[in-house]
Parts: C-alpha cells; sequence; structure tokens
C-alpha cells in the first residue's frame, strides 16, 4: 500500500509550497489560426484563410506557465528584448503570478518569438525570429549571476536549456559545484550544444533524439534504450535520466535501480509542441514536494499526456492532473 503522504493527490496537493527558479531561454511563442481550402495559384503551397491569432509563453517561460498552472511557487531568471514581444511576455508572466525579478531586458538583441501556422489542427509552416549573431553576452550574464545569487530561494533549480545562449559550460559548472557544496533538487532539460556539460544534476529529460545524440547510441529498441540510459548516468554523473519517448511513454534511469518504463497515458496526441517543459515542470514540483523519482515519473507522464490532447502551447492544471490520476485508477481497478 503506497504511504498515504506520497499518493499522487497528496503529492500535488503539496505542490503550492514548493519554490521553484527556473532558468533558460525565455521566449514568445505566436500562433496564426486558419483553414485550408485551395492551393496557390503562384506557388505549390496551402493559402491559409486566417481566423484568429494568440499569443503564449515558450520556451522556458513555458516551463514557468506550467509550474504555475500546477500551484507552483516560480522565479524567473533569462533574456528578453527591449521589444513588443519582450514586454508581452514580461507581462504574461507577471499575469500568471510568476516572479520576474531574474527577468533581464536586453537592449540589443530581440526576444525570441516562434510563429507557427496551424490549419485544421495542423501546423503548416513555423516561422523563427530571433539574433543568433546578436546576443547580448552582458545582459545574459547578469541573468547568470542572479541564479547563482539566489539559489538559497528555491526548494529546486530548473535548467530549460533551448541552445540559445543563457546556459553555458561555466554556468553548468558553477552550479554542479554549488550541488556538491549544498545538495538541492536541479532538473535540467538538455540541448545539444551543452551535451558535454551536463555533470551532477539530480534529474535530466532528454527526448528520445537527444537521448541518441548524447549517448552515441541510436535509440530503436528495448536493448538500444537500455543502453543509452546507462551511458547518460555514467556521461552525466546523474542520480537519474528520464527519456520521453513520445507515443511510447517515458523510459526512467536511476543509479543503483532496474529501468523503469511507462507506457503513455495520452488519449489522443495532437501536438507535442511543449511537452517537453510539463514534463520537466511536473517532475520539478513532484520532488519538491518529496515525492519519489518514480512518482515524480508517474506524475509527468500524466501531465504529458494530457497537454499532447492540446493543439499548440498548452498546460494543465492541478485539477485536471488530480482528475486524470484518479479516472485512471478507476480503471485499473475495474480492469481488475
Amino acid at each position: 500500500m503506497t504511504p498515504s503522504g506520497s499518493h499522487p493527490t497528496a503529492v500535488i496537493g503539496r505542490f503550492p509550497r514548493v519554490r521553484v527558479l527556473v532558468a533558460g531561454d525565455l521566449m514568445l511563442d505566436h500562433f496564426v489560426w486558419g483553414t485550408v481550402d485551395r492551393i496557390s495559384p503562384e506557388a505549390p503551397v496551402p493559402v491559409v484563410q486566417v481566423r484568429e491569432e494568440s499569443r503564449r509563453l515558450g520556451g522556458a517561460a513555458n516551463v514557468v506557465h506550467n509550474l504555475r498552472a500546477l500551484g507552483g511557487q516560480v522565479l524567473t531568471c533569462g533574456v528578453v528584448g527591449a521589444d513588443a514581444a519582450g514586454r508581452q511576455l514580461r507581462a504574461e508572466l507577471t499575469r500568471i503570478g510568476a516572479d520576474t525579478a531574474g527577468v533581464v531586458q536586453s537592449r540589443g538583441a530581440a526576444t525570441t518569438c516562434k510563429t507557427r501556422i496551424i490549419a485544421h489542427q495542423q501546423q503548416v509552416v513555423r516561422l523563427d525570429r530571433e539574433d543568433e549573431g546578436r546576443r547580448d553576452s552582458a545582459a545574459a550574464a547578469r541573468a547568470r549571476g542572479f541564479l547563482l545569487a539566489h539559489l538559497d530561494q528555491a526548494d529546486v533549480v530548473v535548467i530549460s536549456d533551448y541552445g540559445k545562449g543563457l546556459v553555458t559550460p561555466a554556468l553548468l559548472a558553477a552550479l554542479a559545484a554549488m550541488r556538491r557544496r549544498r545538495p538541492f533538487p536541479l532538473l535540467i532539460d538538455p540541448k545539444k550544444a551543452n551535451y558535454p556539460s551536463y555533470a551532477g544534476a539530480s534529474l535530466l529529460t532528454p527526448n528520445r533524439d537527444e537521448a541518441s545524440q548524447a549517448s552515441g547510441i541510436e535509440i530503436r529498441d528495448t536493448a538500444s534504450l537500455a543502453r543509452a540510459g546507462a551511458e547518460l548516468l555514467t556521461r552525466w554523473q546523474a542520480e537519474a535520466v528520464l527519456i520521453t519517448r513520445g507515443e511510447h511513454g517515458m523510459s526512467l534511469f536511476a543509479r543503483g535501480a532496474a529501468p523503469r518504463h511507462f507506457p503513455t497515458v495520452a488519449r489522443r496526441v495532437f501536438d507535442v509542441t511543449g511537452a517537453g517543459d510539463t514534463v520537466v515542470a511536473a517532475c520539478a514540483l513532484a520532488l519538491g514536494a518529496g515525492a519519489s523519482l518514480e512518482a515524480a515519473a508517474v506524475l509527468a507522464n500524466h501531465a504529458a499526456g494530457l497537454v499532447v490532447g492540446e493543439v499548440g502551447t498548452a498546460t494543465v492544471t492541478a485539477a485536471q492532473l488530480r482528475t486524470d490520476l484518479q479516472g485512471s485508477a478507476r480503471a485499473m481497478r475495474k480492469g481488475t
């Protein structure tokens, strides 16, 4: 029998007490919604009749949004431009109740914005706006300094690395050194540029392709998945690695334990945009609330199963997650 304090619903009930410091690449997601009923006479491309537009928090900001939707307390750290997208991003973070004291404004670089054109619940094309050649090193340094100076204000630290320049090998080394002196939960959502530099985290959450690239082992089946998981545990000196595998669910590899596989609980899959952000957010809150790695993976699996049923960047609330878990428990009891 599961102790009452570690039951998933009890863990969710403790989410509002958990303070999470999120540092990473803040973005704005712009969605253009429309319909297609003809092909352009000018080129073999669909003509999208625009019906609606919306803007949502993206990248590390979507991790923040997921944490707030689940009830956690969040301190945000990152860089935005002195532009309309940056102002909107900061305003939206404030609106959802996130602390933006660590959000640094750059006058030398634009806010990263991704525009997705969607017709009939299918993404037609994505347009990325970012100044890769004009990154503001001074602004990024101020954000990194804020992160290192405010670690003691959080129960959990999340690094949401989208490869846009905020997360550097030096920052990762500093976090690892500080964690050796004073252990704290550190979760990292990794990206290719920093694969050699992740070391000593509590949990890393690569997707299948990222796990294949980082381990050097192409994941094709259960055996190659096991080899890749074991390799990443060693290479990253991590306490655990949670590999998200799309429609195949998730696989947890932890030191001194046999791998655990969690089949997907998604009822439908419309869009996986931002699902990794939901996974790392749910895991951060669960671990901060005292849950085991396995319990955190279960909660994250259910949370991801809910958001992939929506089109575009989405979040899940604590109430929705609790209801989904209860529904699954009832279904299992009926099955037995």
